[in-house]
């Protein structure tokens, strides 16, 4: 997860989008400067192009693929995971829209901890499996999306 950023670090126009989790996915309401962007992007983590973000407090699940571009994300509420080459980003952004995430039923704002994350169970097909797979979703998003 990136590092906190602060309401009055935020300004209503600016540099760099500043994504909350009521802004994910969408429009961004809020900025930061270009010179806090990169010192936090420089010390603390940071998604890399081609990680999948999800969304872990109230609408659970909402995923987005960052692309690089310069954009910042609510700490805690957005999240990403380091993984090796044996998962596949684009199949991983397939599970997190169909899994259910173990552990979280029952709470009136829903939440995502990394313990959600360990105790959820999904089958991991081998890697060209899941790259098929993922491809095979991202295409049929992409054509619904067209028709729409």
């Amino acid at each position: 997860m990136c590092k906190r950023i602060f309401k009055q670090q935020t300004a209503t126009k600016g540099d760099v989008p500043f994504y909350k989790i009521g802004t994910f996915g969408g429009e961004p309401d809020a900025y930061i400067s270009k010179e806090l962007f990169e010192e936090y992007k420089e010390k603390f983590n940071y998604p890399e192009i081609g990680d999948v973000l999800i969304s872990a407090s109230g609408t659970i699940g909402r995923t987005v693929e960052y692309t690089g571009k310069d954009e910042y994300f609510q700490d805690s509420n957005i999240v990403w995971f380091k993984h090796d080459d044996r998962v596949d980003n684009t199949f991983l952004k397939c599970i997190y829209s169909l899994v259910k995430w173990e552990g979280i039923e029952g709470s009136t704002i829903k939440r995502l901890y990394n313990e959600n994350f360990l105790k959820t169970k999904f089958t991991l097909p081998n890697i060209n499996e899941q790259k098929k797979i993922g491809e095979y979703f991202e295409q049929l998003d992409n054509f619904i999306a067209l028709h729409q």
